[in-house]
């Protein structure tokens, strides 16, 4: 019995990839012909519309969709003109002591909640959030404008057209803006927050923020040593005003309980008049912002906001490169104004990017202080009572709430208006420099960031 049964075995077993076969092709018939069916049912619906196309051409001309940009493409093509890929996670970082103690102790916060790991995350991401593309746009400006004849040879990367010193700024200007993203990751740790009640995710964020403080500390102290390097007094003054933009940033207005900002609450302050310019002094940008003149309004509170969280760096660090390059105090202020707007228009782009989808995914929050928020709050200011809840827990606000409220009324479109207002003003700007292929890169750029 024994022998017949492992006959009878060894035959299945022989004969299953056949019976497999015919089986998988028996419950793949139906959705087979299913699908030959839609395939054959889209080639008509694509005949019809080829032939009504066709046979309108002569009355009426038919419009095509303007072309979409690749935004890694466009970063492939302007690393490629400045010799390599600029940031300072270079080969030379990543093998580095101190990198990687820090990657080692990431890896004990994997599937924690600790926002740092979506810093992160944000940091390798090949997209748009990247914030690798900030040395890119420094070096791809100072290539665009070239250098006096004044700098010496040695001083000059001539396969690449930039100054040594000029990428050494780039990475500074990274490393500046990853300190501050990175110790903006902290937590701040309350025994009224669901992190200080449970043992356990204390212990998660509290090793967090020493990591986020640590990592942060040593970025911005590396970078004040790199720049000290550039043994040029005016632009160790440039560079070292923007991180001072940083800090005062963290002082407009209210905070919640995690210190995130909120906005100012409708018809507190006065209006100002629409001709109150929103910048630092042209010919001094050292000189603070005048802060109070432009509160009130929400287009010039947010510019306001990011002009000294993100575009203050940006600018003066694209006018520092100039600045390295021997080039006019003109041509400077030109590259500092494309680099302000260049950076207004990537905020109004990723403060629209949560409002896009419909539903607001699981988990996930965004600025109450972006674009979209400030815009529908003069709309409809009753929105106020929402985003005022966070005053005493930050649980207590309804992110979906306020999402589905903001989809409801003009603030999305308000805010792809700003960016447009704030990508046609770096072109124009642009246009200042000569007609090189680092400047159709930066063009490019711009482009693909608008299609995002």
């Amino acid at each position: 019995m024994y022998r017949a049964s492992g006959r009878i075995m060894q035959q299945l077993r022989h004969r299953m990839p056949a019976l497999e076969g015919r089986l998988a092709v028996s419950l793949a018939a139906p959705a087979l012909k299913t699908f030959t069916q839609q395939q054959q049912q889209q080639q008509q619906r694509h005949e019809q519309v080829r032939w009504t196309a066709t046979s309108t051409v002569s009355s009426k001309q038919v419009t095509t969709p303007p072309p979409r940009h690749d935004w890694n493409r466009a970063v492939s093509e302007a690393e490629r003109i400045v010799g390599y890929p600029t940031s300072f996670l270079s080969l030379r970082w990543l093998l580095s002591d101190e990198i990687a103690n820090v990657a080692l102790h990431l890896r004990k916060l994997v599937g924690s909640a600790h926002p740092l790991m979506k810093t992160a995350k944000h940091l390798l991401y090949n997209g748009k959030n990247t914030m690798q593309a900030w040395g890119l746009i420094v070096l791809l400006v100072s290539k665009a404008a070239g250098h006096a004849p004044s700098v010496p040879d040695v001083e000059q990367d001539k396969s690449a057209g930039v100054l040594h010193s000029q990428r050494a700024l780039a990475e500074v200007t990274e490393m500046i803006r990853i300190s501050h993203l990175v110790h903006n990751s902290v937590v701040n740790l309350q025994s009224s927050t669901e992190a200080g009640q449970d043992a356990a995710t204390y212990d998660d964020m509290s090793f967090g923020n020493k990591i986020g403080l640590l990592t942060g500390d040593y970025l911005l102290g590396h970078s004040s040593a790199e720049l000290a390097n550039l043994r040029n007094q005016e632009v160790v003054e440039l560079i070292s005003s923007a991180v001072r933009d940083f800090s005062e940033s963290e002082f407009i207005g209210e905070r919640d309980e995690q210190n995130n900002p909120l906005p100012y609450k409708p018809g507190t302050f006065q209006r100002p008049s629409l001709s109150v310019a929103v910048d630092f002094n042209e010919h001094d940008v050292m000189t603070p912002m005048p802060i109070a003149q432009v509160l009130g309004n929400p287009e010039q509170e947010w510019e306001c906001r990011n002009i000294l969280n993100a575009g203050s760096l940006l600018g003066k660090s694209c006018q520092a490169s100039l600045k390295l390059a021997g080039q006019s105090e003109e041509l400077q202020r030109h590259a500092y104004r494309f680099g302000k707007h260049l950076a207004l228009a990537w905020q109004a782009c990723l403060d629209a990017e949560p409002f896009q989808c419909p539903t607001l995914p699981l988990d996930t929050t965004f600025s109450l202080v972006s674009a979209p928020v400030l815009f529908h709050l003069e709309h409809d200011p009753s929105l106020y009572v929402q985003l005022e809840k966070g005053k005493q827990s930050v649980d207590n606000i309804d992110y979906d709430a306020i999402h589905k409220a903001v989809l409801a009324g003009p603030a999305l479109a308000k805010t792809k208006e700003l960016q447009r207002k704030h990508t046609a003003a770096a072109l124009a700007v642009l246009q200042h420099f000569p007609a090189t292929d680092a400047r159709q890169a930066l063009e490019n750029i711009i482009l693909a960031m608008q299609d995002l």
